[in-house]
């Protein structure tokens, strides 16, 4: 029996060995998570009433080999398309349709560009609509939309202006260099002296075109200011004519806007200048451009089909200068992709060259109720089993899920100086082992020798 007992010990420590060797050659492993042999003691399996007290044990076996999930170090690479996950969680792939699971996750971009493994799996997420609105539900490969981001024309403009409650008002008359007083000074663009301050705004037209709104503030009365609007110099609905559209603003005693109205006659057909909550709209504005001759004409684009609005919600007349304290607008050209960045709870962010982002897809990331259940099938990547449980997949962050962290990759979670130390304990208990069958095997010949 002492033979059989030997045997299993060297059996043991063998595996041990095979063990400790694998973590050690896995070191450098992104994603690896290493592994422990575990064992436990044999007794013959022979029924028989009453406590067996003087039994002798038949050896070792090996009872398990068991992965160690403790985290890895993440690490910097300065590849955006790198995820280490910090926490919780595996990585989905598609294996041609079946899934597997990884915590490696140094991923690029294929032909078509889908993020995918250095052999083709294809990373699992979720997709982004056009607006950026993650579809959450349904697992699909990720790709990057590299296509051009559509140009939106503007439909709303913002302004934060303060007019000037003690300015003067622009004079209704004017001494025309004779001595005589020429009354009702019209607004002029070229002429500063008819109006106290302008303020120009980007828009953009249905074709992604850039075109200059400029907004002219004249104050023609106690708390009321009229406002004078042209696009490019022109007027909006007729690019013939350098006509602005005029609107005047009434303030309170308090500064703040309390009526406005607008000048909504003499415009062609179809187009028309309103006001509503505080807001001037503007619809069936006419992109122009001028052609080589000076001529100036519609570009074939056009403005938002809604209208194009103009909120003074944020408008006041408080006795400070008259400034613009802040301003936006909603209008965007076409934009080509220019960078990609991916956030904590796994979102791939794409910025485009016309200032504009949005989302493009989200990282899913799976659990199990059992991790020491998972399949390992090589490349550092697991399959689900019976012991392990379905996966429960979901967003990063979410319950026990970790966070993703982009550019950079997990470190395997190898202790090197443990595994050397595991191989001097695994080459003693081959050694002993090994001097058990000896010693056996001395008895035995010193008892054919007595025979």
């Amino acid at each position: 029996m002492s033979f059989n007992i030997g045997l299993s010990g060297l059996y043991a420590a063998n595996k041990q060995l095979d063990v400790t060797g694998n973590n050690i050659a896995n070191v450098n492993t992104t994603g690896f998570k290493s592994s422990r042999a575990e064992f436990a003691d044999v007794y013959a399996g022979a029924n028989r009433l009453g406590v067996g007290k003087n039994q002798v044990g038949n050896g070792v076996r090996l009872a398990a080999i068991s992965q160690q999930f403790s985290q890895g170090d993440v690490n910097n690479t300065g590849n955006v398309l790198d995820m280490g996950i910090q926490g919780q969680g595996f990585f989905v792939l598609s294996d041609n349709g079946s899934r597997v699971y990884t915590r490696a996750g140094a991923f690029q971009a294929d032909k078509n560009n889908f993020v995918v493994t250095s052999d083709g799996l294809r990373l699992q997420g979720y997709a982004a609509d056009a607006t950026g609105k993650i579809q959450k539900g349904v697992l699909t490969d990720l790709q990057i939309d590299t296509s051009a981001l559509q140009p939106k024309a503007t439909s709303l403009i913002d302004q934060g202006i303060n007019l000037n409650s003690s300015a003067t008002d622009i004079p209704l008359e004017i001494d025309d260099g004779t001595g005589a007083m020429v009354p009702n000074l019209p607004f002029d663009p070229t002429d500063e002296t008819t109006y106290s301050k302008s303020f120009p705004t980007k828009v953009y037209d249905s074709q992604g075109n850039e075109h200059t709104m400029e907004q002219f503030y004249r104050k023609t009365g106690t708390n009321e200011w009229t406002m004078y609007t042209l696009v490019d110099g022109r007027n909006p609905f007729d690019p013939a004519s350098t006509t602005p559209l005029t609107g005047t603003i009434s303030f309170s005693s308090d500064g703040s806007v309390s009526s406005m109205t607008a000048d909504n006659t003499g415009h062609p057909a179809g187009a028309s200048f309103t006001v509503t909550n505080n807001t001037f709209t503007m619809t069936g504005w006419v992109p122009a451009v001028e052609d080589a001759a000076g001529n100036w004409a519609s570009n074939g684009a056009a403005g938002n089909a809604d209208g194009t609005k103009l909120s003074m919600n944020s408008t006041t007349s408080y006795n400070t200068e008259t400034a613009r304290m802040s301003q936006s607008q909603d209008g965007y050209a076409t934009g080509i992709l220019s960078s990609l960045s991916i956030d904590s709870t796994g979102v791939l962010f794409a910025s485009f060259s016309n200032q504009q982002s949005r989302a493009i897809g989200q990282v899913a990331l799976a659990s199990f109720a059992n991790e020491q259940g998972l399949q390992q099938i090589g490349g550092t990547r697991w399959t689900e089993t019976f012991s392990s449980g379905i996966p429960g997949i979901d967003e990063p962050k979410t319950g026990t899920l970790g966070s993703v962290e982009s550019n950079a990759l997990e470190a395997s979670n190898v202790n090197l100086t443990q595994e050397l130390v595991e191989l001097i304990k695994a080459q003693s208990n081959y050694q002993a082992n090994a001097k058990t069958i000896s010693t056996e095997s001395t008895i035995m010949q010193t008892i054919i020798q007595m025979t």
